[in-house]
């Protein structure tokens, strides 16, 4: 029987993740950190493809993996028109749409570009659940603005995944639950999951819900409206300012919550107190989503990196732990929902499917 061979990526706004699957096993994986410093010279994420891309490839060569042997490579999808869940091959039109940048814009959409030209030596250019996976119900579309809509667009692969490595936890199919998933990262989403459905989410890069390590999302609509029209800033240095320079790295000048949580614990308030607040922001758009599901929630479950840190989580819980069970699960399941969906998708269990336009 053949043996699958499949490199998943995952672009970060702080990090390159990658791992190396032969079938279901996962053969080696890494996580590669790039500093505020170094991404700091980057004005958009178009300029840090040399950076990613020579990260990728020397991966693969110090693990001696060679690009043409491999029968795919997936990554975490980049921003397209809403669509429903699944396996996508990456083609032009994904990426025409991606780079537009009308339907939203973070590093994941680089990650489309990369592998798509990798792609030309030989492997399959894949993606699976893409942050634009729309599955709202009406009322959670309503801005305020007719011109504004909200739109589906957050950590939809990491959200699904954990939802059902929950429910085969508790021996129950993830589409008879109501759960609240809060995924905190370089980016926080927190979505309502009602009955395998994903209703409602924030926007977790340039639109609403809490700030993060690098995101400032809900701000003060007047004053942003103020600013924009200033003459201060051009438009990408306000751009940058929403996504890249906002959130805890405009507090403190630093975009790592270990570091920061580590200052804290030194005795910096100033760094506890950003933690704090980012901690309740996430419990506030925890309660909301709650709300969306008439109070029946049967967990609340917190994933992504910043799920290991004991301060925020220990905060969290004790704001919303009311609603139901707060459940931890640390880090993030998406690479092995990338590395074993391309799988069925190269064994024909499950289709591949086109972005037409």
């Amino acid at each position: 029987m053949k043996t699958y061979r499949i490199v998943a990526i995952n672009l970060g706004s702080t990090s390159t993740k990658l791992c190396y699957y032969e079938d279901e096993r996962c053969v080696i994986s890494a996580s590669l950190p790039h500093s505020a410093e170094d991404l700091r010279e980057f004005s958009t994420i178009w300029e840090q493809e040399e950076l990613r891309t020579s990260a990728i490839l020397n991966f693969l060569k110090k693990n001696h993996i060679a690009v043409k042997d491999l029968d795919a490579i997936v990554t975490r999808g980049g921003h397209t028109k809403p669509l429903v869940g699944g396996v996508y091959r990456v083609n032009e039109v994904m990426l025409d749409q991606s780079g537009s940048g009308k339907y939203g814009q973070h590093v994941t959409d680089l990650g489309l570009r990369i592998v798509y030209k990798l792609a030309s030596q030989g492997p399959l250019p894949l993606t699976v659940d893409p942050p634009t996976t729309d599955e709202f119900e009406p009322l959670a579309r309503y801005s305020g603005l007719p011109e504004l809509p909200r739109r589906s667009s957050f950590h939809a692969l990491n959200h699904r995944a954990v939802g059902r490595q929950y429910a085969r936890d508790i021996g129950r199919p993830y589409e008879e639950l109501n759960l609240v998933v809060a995924h905190m990262g370089g980016g926080i989403t927190v979505a309502a999951h009602r009955k395998g459905r994903m209703i409602d989410a924030n926007n977790g890069i340039t639109g609403d819900g809490p700030f993060s390590t690098n995101r400032c999302c809900t701000v003060p609509v007047g004053g942003l409206v103020e600013m924009c029209f200033s003459g201060k800033y051009t438009h990408q240095e306000m751009k940058r300012k929403l996504s890249g320079q906002g959130g805890m790295m405009a507090y403190l000048g630093e975009n790592d919550a270990l570091k920061v949580e580590q200052r804290a614990e030194a005795g910096d308030a100033q760094c506890g107190e950003v933690l704090d607040a980012m901690a309740y922001q996430t419990s506030k758009e925890i309660a909301g989503c709650a709300a969306g599901l008439c109070g029946k929630v049967d967990a609340i479950l917190i994933t992504g990196g910043i799920a290991h840190s004991p301060r925020i989580t220990s905060f969290i819980k004790e704001h919303v732990g009311f609603i139901a069970p707060v459940r931890l699960y640390p880090g993030e399941y998406e690479m092995q929902s990338l590395g074993l969906n391309a799988l069925e998708a190269l064994r024909g269990r499950t289709p591949i499917q086109e972005l037409a336009d």
